[in-house]
């Protein structure tokens, strides 16, 4: 069986795209059977593991890619970077822990969720993007299919699932009904992010009942870190740097809540 063959026996196929490369390479740097070995190996795995992150991408159904490295902390300094490279470490995936992002329209907080879940995504773990008014479609479309427990399955599934825009539309009672069951299915199994413009005192508007809105907290917030922002809108910062805004406008308070810090928090 010719070196070829067994590479794709093997099914080395990265190995076998770059293996004039790894041989001239290691030619020119002597390197011996084992480094040999080793650096034909390396080669391999890195493969597998940039496939392996551009499927789990294209699977997140993220609405752009964005890193942490690309929020900008000095624009919005109410953001605790202490806080966030705890977070970035991961260990609230590994113990099925919430976050919840609270602050007005456009200050950054889809970008933190999203960084968040790249980071999530380059470690091997599965997350999906969902905005709460697509969540809210498929589970009353899987309902009236009566599909709803596949679905609410399937949305157990992820290790970390992004809810983006939460209070942005009001939720009837019924959707209400149905995200309670989404949160209770996920809690303590597997962890949420979260975005919202509305503070937690205005979640009974939100999803249409006070008692429903507590229930969903309680169980969001058990094991959860929030962390609410304030400051102005990045998208206003660029028009004002496009020379479209003259004047710099009175600061944007970000939502606060009775029971939580307004920076950030994490509670266990």
């Amino acid at each position: 069986m010719t070196l070829e063959q067994l590479l794709q026996q093997l099914k080395f196929d990265h190995l076998a795209d770059q293996l004039e490369t790894v041989c001239e390479q290691a030619a020119s740097r002597e390197l011996d059977y084992r480094e040999f070995l080793s650096e034909a190996l390396q080669c391999e795995w890195a493969g597998r593991h940039r496939r392996g992150i551009d499927s789990r991408i294209k699977q997140a159904r993220l609405p752009w890619l964005k890193t942490l490295e690309q929020l900008d902390f000095d624009f919005q300094p109410s953001i605790d970077r202490k806080v966030v490279r705890q977070l970035s470490g991961l260990a609230f995936v590994e113990r099925a822990e919430n976050i919840v992002l609270l602050g007005p329209p456009g200050v950054g907080k889809t970008h933190l969720a999203v960084a968040l879940g790249m980071k999530a995504i380059e470690s091997g773990h599965r997350v999906l993007f969902m905005t709460v008014d697509q969540l809210m479609s498929r589970l009353r479309k899987a309902r009236e299919e009566n599909r709803l427990e596949r679905i609410l399955a399937q949305l157990s599934y992820p290790k970390v699932l992004i809810l983006d825009e939460i209070g942005y539309l009001p939720l009837s009672r019924d959707e209400a009904n149905l995200f309670f069951r989404l949160v209770s299915r996920r809690y303590e199994k597997a962890s949420l992010i979260l975005t919202s413009n509305k503070s937690f005192t205005d979640w009974g508007d939100v999803f249409g009942d006070p008692v429903l809105a507590t229930a969903i907290l309680d169980r969001l917030l058990h094991h959860s870190t929030t962390i609410n922002i304030k400051g102005e809108s990045y998208r206003l910062k660029e028009k004002r740097k496009a020379g479209l805004l003259n004047q710099r406008p009175q600061m944007e308070t970000q939502p606060t809540d009775d029971h939580h810090e307004e920076t950030a928090e994490a509670e266990s």
